[in-house]
């Protein structure tokens, strides 16, 4: 192992070269989905699952083993990909699986877990006790070996077509189970039901897996309010539930966390007091949007592209916060606008809490970072959703124009059907590239991970898109280098 790999764990920032995370391909349980549980499983469409795993999400894997853990797969893919070997390769329960310790398979982890007897009684059980399994199925569960009982925790299905309970589509979306902020694990607690299962999953993995052993006193869990349990069912405020696309580590002594519809008040409140006392952060700032679904987590408006540039969704620009442009009459009407719907921000300091830092809109908030915690010299540029043209803003931002994720600084990845926000990357200056070419190019060593700078990679999108999450929700970094 290199110096750079031996450090599994380390995220303080959001566009530092990617050298570790957390994935999980698209299992059997996300073809498992009906229309009548999808909306309560969190997805807005049925996917087809073939087409969701051959023509998109396996370049996703792909880009990413050639970026982190290119001996695995450089000069392969024709090999690979042949029909004949029915994607071993991207099949955790397969003997040709990659195994990569840099693309970290969250069902290979979990196998690995289970070989501990007594960690596997004690998931077997609480699954059993989530799910509300029978005694039968649960001695069945027992017999299973750890591989092909990983499998069919995260599925729900047994023998590839028996649904014993229900699947976990969501937990593609690896950012949400946790978040790693410098050398420090936050795990989640999910806000919909459908996702209990992730954040145990999580738990187990975590606290057991022998990849994060020395870090298990660096696991940090957020405690519920104190007689939580007694509180009314619905509407209470002081409900704890924490997703990781609510949270960003934009400089090692700065924490973004959102309240959202995912995120509350005070999950937001614990992660302060929490990061303060332990001295993780210097400064956290609170985001608060607005509790639609369309919006979901801050990284569903706005994500990092380079140290003193960011993709935004206009709506949050500005100029719209402060309705430049708009006649008086507008303007005072506009102004009047119900609470909810707004944005808020406060940016709270460890050395001095009670008086915080406000915000009006987001395009401050994030030049003040370029500029003040990354020491970017020169204008700090935006790319917005659409191009920021209506309506392309609002349709690209619903399939994921605003949340992309950085493999370094300036290489990006996003889906291919944004096309007015892939208008904009390139009056940007950015190099747009499909993902197809791009491995061809690596294939044919015309050119390499290293030599790419400004550059949108753009993957297929046609059926990850309907599960309402991009690549920076399909990812949990686990380790970056610094960007200092």
């Amino acid at each position: 192992m290199s110096q750079k790999d031996k450090k599994v764990v380390q995220v303080n920032s959001e566009v530092g070269r990617l050298r570790r995370l957390l994935v999980h391909s698209p299992d059997s349980g996300l073809g498992k989905v009906v229309p009548s549980k999808a909306q309560d499983w969190l997805f807005e469409d049925i996917v087809h699952l073939e087409t969701m795993r051959k023509k998109e999400y396996d370049y996703y894997t792909k880009v990413l083993m050639y970026f982190l853990d290119p001996e695995k797969i450089r000069g392969r893919l024709h090999q690979i990909d042949a029909p004949e070997n029915n994607r071993d390769f991207y099949k955790p329960e397969k003997p040709d699986f990659y195994k990569s310790d840099k693309v970290v398979e969250l069902e290979w982890l979990l196998a690995d877990v289970l070989h501990d007897q007594e960690i596997k009684l004690k998931l077997i059980a609480s699954v059993c006790a989530v799910e509300g399994c029978s005694y039968a199925t649960q001695n069945e569960l027992l017999e299973l070996s750890p591989t092909k009982l990983s499998k069919v925790i995260i599925s729900g299905t047994i023998e590839d077509d028996r649904l014993i309970f229900p699947p976990i589509p969501n937990f593609i979306f690896t950012r949400d189970i946790g978040i790693v902020i410098n050398e420090y694990v936050l795990l989640n607690k999910p806000a919909k039901t459908a996702r209990l299962r992730e954040a145990l999953l999580a738990k187990y993995i975590f606290f057991n897996h022998p990849l994060f052993e020395i870090y298990r006193n660096n696991i940090l869990e957020i405690p519920d309010t104190a007689h939580h349990f007694l509180l009314p069912r619905d509407g209470d405020e002081k409900k704890v539930t924490l997703e990781g696309g609510d949270v960003m580590v934009v400089h090692k002594d700065h924490l973004l966390v959102g309240i959202s519809e995912r995120t509350t008040m005070e999950a937001a409140h614990q992660v302060v007091n929490m990061l303060f006392e332990r001295n993780i952060v210097k400064k956290i700032t609170i985001i608060k949007i607005p509790r639609r679904r369309d919006y979901m987590h801050i990284d569903t408006i706005f994500t990092q592209v380079k140290r003193n540039m960011w993709v935004l969704l206009g709506a949050f620009s500005k100029k719209v916060i402060k309705h430049e442009g708009a006649d008086p009459i507008e303007r005072i009407l506009e102004g009047k606008e119900k609470k909810e719907d707004k944005i808020k921000i406060i940016q709270f300091k460890k050395k001095d809490p009670e008086n915080p830092v406000y915000f009006d809109n987001l395009e401050d908030l994030l030049t003040d970072i370029s500029e003040n915690d990354l020491n970017c010299k020169g204008k700090v540029k935006f790319i917005y959703s659409g191009n920021n043209k209506f309506p392309f803003d609002t349709r690209e931002q619903w399939t994921d124009s605003c949340n992309l994720l950085a493999l370094k600084e300036g290489v990006v990845l996003g889906y291919d059907r944004n096309d007015k926000t892939v208008e904009a990357f390139r009056e940007a200056g950015f190099n747009v590239i499909h993902v197809k070419e791009l491995l061809d190019q690596f294939e044919k060593e015309e050119t390499t991970p290293d030599e790419l700078e400004d550059t949108l990679i753009l993957i297929p999108s046609a059926e990850l898109s309907r599960a309402r999450g991009g690549f920076h929700c399909m990812s949990m970094p686990l380790f970056r280098e610094d960007i200092e």
